[in-house]
């Protein structure tokens, strides 16, 4: 793993399913960030756990607090995921150069050219204070992300 609790988040700029250029620091100092890294769109268990983030995006989402979808589907792929499921939320594409920030993080399955499931729970000041990592087959409880979050709150 090549990110731990306790180490600063690495930067990086991707774009959202808009085109839209999303830079991590740009949240430093004003809000918590949760990067949620995912095999594939339109996958089961991917859409799953995406259309559960979107269900409980006010538990988890919040003035404070901003999630991230990450995978390695190239930008008009998102936007068509995105409308389809109605997310509403920015997805990210670590389309090109394939899998840098998925390498960064120590979640790209190099062998299959995609992500595994990773969540990173970032403080304001850009250190990780929670992260999970499953494999492409194990979902994630969006209870863990809040459970973090709140922690965060609670230590400040």
């Amino acid at each position: 793993m090549a990110i731990e609790v306790g180490q600063e988040a690495p930067d990086f700029e991707l774009k959202n399913q808009f085109g839209e250029h999303i830079r991590l620091s740009s949240f430093r100092g004003e809000k918590n960030v949760v990067l949620v890294f995912y095999p594939m769109a339109f996958t089961a268990t991917c859409t799953g756990e995406l259309c559960r983030i979107r269900d409980e995006r006010d538990s988890i989402e919040s003035e404070d607090t901003v999630v991230f979808g990450i995978s390695c589907d190239a930008v008009p792929s998102l936007k068509v995921f995105a409308e389809h499921e109605k997310l509403n939320y920015s997805l990210l594409s670590d389309w090109w150069p394939h899998g840098d920030v998925s390498q960064l993080y120590g979640v790209f399955l190099e062998e299959r050219g995609f992500p595994i499931r990773g969540t990173f729970v970032i403080d304001k000041e850009g250190i990780v204070r929670w992260l999970v990592v499953n494999s492409p087959a194990d979902a994630r409880d969006t209870d863990e992300y809040r459970a973090a979050l709140a922690a965060i709150s609670h230590s400040l």
